[in-house]
């Protein structure tokens, strides 16, 4: 059974990128689902498919991205910041930049699921789920 399945969901991605897979398939869930959206709106993954399955959960595939003259992967680093053991709420006013401005970090607030650029413009602080960059 596992008991953080972001970190599990980030931990397949960089599973795969050190292995230079094209292609990786993560079990999925709405939380999930809404990551992967934002991975791809941001420019960090290629496509993705949210395929259902013969049990109730559901894959999600995403196609990775690499640089196309260097090889290497698009995402650098991926964070986990707040887990189940040691959850982490920043108000607004406290969402920090990630590598200054460069990278994105992934809050879950009262509106949803969103970026912390979102989430200063719209006014909302929450948990800050992971960083990438």
């Amino acid at each position: 059974m596992n008991t953080d399945p972001i970190s599990d969901y980030l931990t397949r991605i960089r599973n795969a990128q050190m292995a230079r897979h094209r292609i990786v398939e993560i079990p999925a869930s709405n939380l999930k689902k809404k990551i992967t959206e934002i991975l791809f709106q941001k420019g960090y993954i290629l496509k993705y498919v949210f395929q259902d399955s013969e049990n109730k959960q559901g894959v999600i595939k995403i196609a990775l991205k690499y640089d196309p003259t260097t090889k290497l992967p698009v995402i650098r680093e991926m964070n986990r910041i707040s887990t189940p053991g040691l959850r982490r709420y920043t108000p607004m006013k406290n969402i920090r930049r990630v590598k200054n401005g460069l990278g994105i970090a992934i809050l879950s607030t009262s509106k949803g699921v969103m970026t912390d650029k979102e989430a200063k413009a719209q006014n909302v602080g929450g948990e800050v789920l992971c960083q990438i960059f």
